[in-house]
This record gives C-alpha cells, structure tokens and sequence, in this order.
C-alpha cells in the first residue's frame, strides 16, 4: 500500500509558523523558460521571503554538459549550497515565482544529493504574496554550512538507460509537456528538437496536478485519480521526463505525495532526446500512434 509523503510539501500556514526556526532555511528557485522574458536573480533581489537565498539552476549545474541545467556532481552542489549556507540538519524549504514549476526541480536536486529533510513551499511566492505575508528586498549574507553530498543515483535516469527500457519495458515513462508538445502538433520550446515523444511513454501535463484556484498540488485523492487517467500503474516504477527536467520534477513531486517511491527523472529529458543528431526513436500523434 502507497503512503503518503506529508514531509514533501509545506503550506504557507506552516512556513509563516516556522520563519524563525533556527533550523530552517529558504530557498528562492525562481527560473523562466527560454521563451519568457524575465530576471528571476533579479525578481529575488526586489523581492523574496525574509531570509532566502537564490538558487540558480543554470549556474549550480554540469559546466561541460551541452544540455540545460543537467546536474552538476556532487562535488559543485556541496560547495554551490555550502556557500548559500544549506547543510546538514537543515529543513529546507524551496519555492519559486510561479507557484509550482521549478521548486521541484531543487527539490528533486537535494534528494538526489542526499538531503531528505527538503520541502516545497505549496502554491509557492504567489500564494504567499496572496495572503499578505512579508517580504523583503535586502540581501541576504548566509554563512557557511557544511553538506554532505551523498547521490543518490537510483532516482536519475539517462539516455542510455531509456533506451533500453524501449527494448525491456520496465518502467512506465510519464511526459510533464503540454499534450500538444507531446502529440508534436506543437512547436518544440528548446530550439532544434524534432516534435514528439519518447515512444510507448505516458502524458500526464504537470498543470494537471495543480489546483487552479491557488496554484497548490491537488489533494492527494485527486492526485492519484490524475495519475490513473493518465494509465500509470502505481504498483510500477515510474520515470518522469519534460522538456529539460524542471517540469518532470513535479510530476515526481506529486508521485512523493502520494506515497510512490520508485520514481526518477530523466535528466536530459526532451533537450536531449529531441536533438536532430541523437539516433533516438520518436512518435508523433495521438498516444496509439507508433514512432
């Protein structure tokens, strides 16, 4: 049986209960799509939640990789977060400016580095900003902590390891992008992908965990009510993929919440799938479409 995970989110209720707390740490991990105008180092120096500091996920990433924001190694992220002053024994909690769109990805990053005890803000800077709660615009000067960094690669999946799967089904791949990204009947955010999806994979939009009204995760029934429309089958492992692994994050968030532990994400997600150069099978159209 499925067990929830309550520790993977926390409501603003909580966190304006918790501000003080010496153990806890905030984290703004603001971001906008190539195709969005926006600042987001600069939205967080106007304005963020007393006491977050700024993640970055195109800087705190893998330097030599051509892809977007691909994790960096254990190694960076220990000193990237050591500077932002998250270490062990803090409970860190990540939000963004969207609501619910790249906090997961820092999230996921932390987990997959080894710190459990992280959260995601639900409904994110805009339900906080909603409901009246402070903010501030000065810096933040963190100190140092120390973290260790223990990956956990049981939760990242590649390439190659997809690849096989096409040859063995043994996980069931779920697809976070618009049903039209997924159909390829739209055009492809990151330039110079081809249209369509990873074959034989599932599409469950991560806008369809979200509460419209508030920009919160669904509760947990409805959840895994989206989950099975969607045909994913909860009693097997699941990979979750995007257009460059931000969005799959939520989709992995979602699947935490209501209890499933057999998730990973697919790293390079379509960036590196859709690459016109990458020998990789695609399927276009409806989901009984063959590649």
């Amino acid at each position: 049986m499925l067990r929830p995970d309550s520790s993977a989110v926390v409501s603003t209720d909580w966190l304006a209960a918790h501000l003080e707390a010496p153990d806890v740490r905030l984290v703004d991990a603001s971001y906008y799509l190539p195709v969005e105008e926006g600042d987001a180092r600069a939205d967080y120096a106007a304005e963020h939640i007393p006491g977050a500091v700024f993640f970055d996920i195109d800087e705190i990433k893998d330097e030599t990789s051509p892809l977007p924001h691909m994790l960096p190694s254990p190694e960076k992220f220990a000193a990237r977060v050591r500077k932002l002053g998250l270490g062990d024994g803090n409970r860190i909690v990540v939000y963004d400016r969207h609501g619910l769109r790249s906090a997961p990805r820092v999230w996921w990053s932390f987990r997959i580095m080894g710190h459990r005890d992280v959260a995601v803000l639900d409904g994110g800077l805009p339900k906080w900003k909603a409901e009246g709660r402070p903010l501030d615009d000065r810096p933040v000067r963190p100190e140092e902590r120390h973290f260790t960094a223990r990956f956990d690669r049981t939760q990242v999946r590649g390439k190659d390891q997809l690849l096989r799967n096409l040859e063995t089904p043994r996980e069931q791949v779920l697809d976070a992008r618009a049903r039209e990204r997924f159909d390829g009947t739209a055009g492809e955010i990151w330039p110079g992908r081809r249209l369509g999806r990873i074959p034989d994979s599932l599409n469950l939009p991560f806008t369809d965990l979200i509460d419209p009204a508030d920009g919160t995760l669904l509760p947990e029934p409805q959840l895994r009510e989206r989950f099975a429309a969607a045909g994913v089958d909860l009693g097997k492992p699941v990979v979750t993929t995007c257009g460059s692994g931000v969005t799959a994050c939520i989709l992995a968030l979602g699947l935490a919440v209501i209890g499933h532990r057999d998730v990973a994400v697919y790293d390079g997600s379509w960036a590196e799938w859709g690459l016109p150069d990458a020998e990789t099978p695609v399927a276009t159209g409806g989901p009984d479409a063959s590649a």
